[in-house]
């Protein structure tokens, strides 16, 4: 089963790097680099189909069940799908994500297009590959032990933060009487970001999964990177710059809401 594993390691890098060129493409047509963030959940879904795929193939005619795996893949689709049509739809006629311009600023006179496909959909695709490494182990695997359950109890834990704080922020901005000022409502109330803090508690729930057979704990990157990159570089922090200058009272509310693990407010 290792060796299958580390076998299509390149095929799911190929694969996750085909999923993001896909994404150039589309981008190109809208003018919009944030098309990324659409095709960055499905991806997950699209890479472990690969690997479900190559797994089945490398044990054909062999009798092994994949009814856990199968399972995973419902999480997986869950989430990932969930996250593409929410973004999706928030898009619609939406101009370039400020990140997106933040970054391109970085080609300084240089060929955009290269530098875009190098430093944005590139390097997508390259964590995408490695943030997806616990499912790329899954499909490789029949067997679990006791630590199956809890980790696709965090898994669900996961998608109700983020899918709940993504539907109570998406009412509170489509009220007008809301415009400009700072969302401190739901979940919202107790963390300034409950869809970060839900989406890496996911990935610790499917490493848990995965670390529930065999070698699978190995691929312990996964959640290291998806927290690092959420709350120390391109989540969080860029987010909450843009928000100190365009929204009214967030000062207020940096001062007074824990910036991830979800607690009662701090008074003023």
């Amino acid at each position: 089963m290792q060796w299958s594993f580390l076998a299509n390691l390149p095929i799911a890098l190929a694969t996750a790097w085909l999923w993001t060129l896909l994404a150039f493409l589309v981008g190109r047509v809208v003018h919009r680099h944030a098309t990324i963030d659409v095709f960055w959940g499905a991806g997950f879904v699209v890479v472990y189909l690969e690997s479900l795929l190559v797994a089945r193939a490398t044990h054909s005619g062999a009798s092994v069940s994949y009814a856990n795996r199968f399972v995973v893949l419902a999480f997986v689709a869950l989430w990932g799908l969930r996250l593409a049509i929410y973004l999706a739809r928030r898009q619609r006629g939406a101009k370039e994500d400020t990140r997106y311009v933040f970054i391109m600023k970085g080609a300084r006179g240089r060929n955009e297009t290269l530098y875009a496909l190098r430093m944005i959909y590139g390097l997508q695709g390259l964590l995408l590959w490695i943030v997806s490494m616990p499912l790329q182990w899954i499909a490789f695997h029949e067997r679990v032990d006791a630590l199956f359950v809890p980790g696709l109890i965090l898994v669900a834990v996961g998608v109700f933060f983020e899918a709940t704080g993504d539907e109570q922020l998406r009412r509170f901005i489509k009220d007008p009487a809301n415009r400009g000022t700072t969302m401190n409502r739901g979940l919202w109330r107790y963390t300034r970001h409950p869809n970060y803090f839900g989406e890496s508690v996911l990935w610790c729930g499917f490493y848990v999964v995965a670390a529930s057979s065999g070698w699978g704990w190995l691929t312990i990157l996964s959640p290291v990177v998806m927290i690092y990159l959420l709350t120390s570089l391109s989540g969080k922090p860029m987010l909450e710059r843009k928000l100190t200058t365009t929204r009214a009272g967030y000062d207020e509310y940096v001062a007074t809401t824990s910036s991830f693990f979800p607690r009662p407010p701090r008074r003023h």
